[in-house]
């Protein structure tokens, strides 16, 4: 079985590559929009700007909406969770609109940005959360957040000032705002959860 992750130019993919290539998936780096195609799963990773990142990410659109209509799971992670959603206060650029809803600040109560652990609030059991609990810390890192409009996407959140989109799901689609791959074990439990769903 092999992952691809899209390298659309945007942010260090080191640390998920070798993540990945740590719990066996088989990671390719899918830097062309054609390379997406017969992969078991696909990684969108995210780091930086909202707008940034949608700039560079347009070009895989389409081959990235096939991907996800012809069943293949795909993970997105950080602001590559944010992208799914129509768009962001961040920047005026369009989101791919897969997940309704924005992406919003967070509240100026709060040091922004959110940068270090946090624990989850499960709201509903998915595949890519099997084994992980409300104890588990993960490793944030944004200044932003999704707000979707069909809550029943949601399946778990944290606590910062608000209530953050921490994980989202719909059929073959996963997101989480958080970073699995500098989330320690239990990260990895997540991408071997994402890896396993992929060869279903």
């Amino acid at each position: 079985m092999t992952i691809a992750v899209v390298d659309y130019g945007v942010g260090n993919l080191f640390s998920i590559y070798n993540a990945l290539d740590r719990i066996g998936a088989g990671p390719k780096l899918a830097r062309e929009p054609e390379e997406i195609a017969g992969f078991d799963g696909i990684v969108v990773p995210g780091v930086g700007s909202f707008g940034r990142c949608m700039r560079r990410l347009t070009r895989f659109e389409e081959p990235l909406r096939r991907a996800l209509e012809e069943g293949t799971p795909v993970l997105g992670i950080c602001v590559g969770m944010q992208v799914l959603f129509d768009g962001s206060e961040e920047s005026p650029e369009e989101g791919l609109g897969w997940i309704r809803g924005d992406v919003v600040r967070l509240p100026d109560s709060v040091l922004v940005p959110q940068m270090g652990w946090n624990t989850l609030s499960i709201k509903r059991e998915i595949e890519i959360l099997e084994g992980i609990s409300d104890e588990d810390f993960f490793y944030f890192v944004h200044s932003y957040h999704c707000v979707p409009e069909d809550r029943s996407v949601l399946a778990a959140t944290t606590d910062y000032g608000t209530e953050i989109a921490a994980a989202v799901s719909r059929d073959n689609l996963f997101a989480v705002q958080f970073h699995p791959e500098k989330s320690g074990e239990k990260g990895l439990k997540i991408l071997e959860n994402f890896m396993r769903f992929t060869r279903c």
